[in-house]
């Protein structure tokens, strides 16, 4: 294997563990590289919002992490766990937006 993308195989078609990890290395590049888009939103967030209390909003987060559920379900994939990374995920962009929030 290159290394490159399209060395990468479809989890159906490994037959190796070596092949399963260099795909499962390739999705979590992915999945980091699109962190910095979501807590740019938390910066543009910090900025628009007025008053330090409004960071942090319960219902917001609270649908944010039922839509996540609901994608994992409808997706097939084990909701209680995506619920739960989505509650750890949301709790550390309330905290980068936080921090954003007093910088300014």
């Amino acid at each position: 294997m290159g290394g490159m993308i399209d060395d990468i195989l479809r989890g159906v078609d490994c037959s190796t563990m070596a092949e399963v990890r260099a795909g499962v290395h390739q999705v979590d590049r992915e999945i980091v590289a699109l962190l910095p888009r979501r807590f740019a939103y938390m910066d543009a967030a910090a900025r628009i919002k007025t008053e330090r209390a409004a960071v942090r909003d319960e219902a917001r987060k609270v649908a944010v992490i039922a839509n996540a559920r609901a994608a994992a379900e409808a997706a097939g994939l084990p909701a209680a766990a995506i619920t739960e990374l989505w509650d750890r995920l949301v709790e550390a962009s309330i905290a980068y937006e936080m921090a954003a929030f007093e910088r300014r």
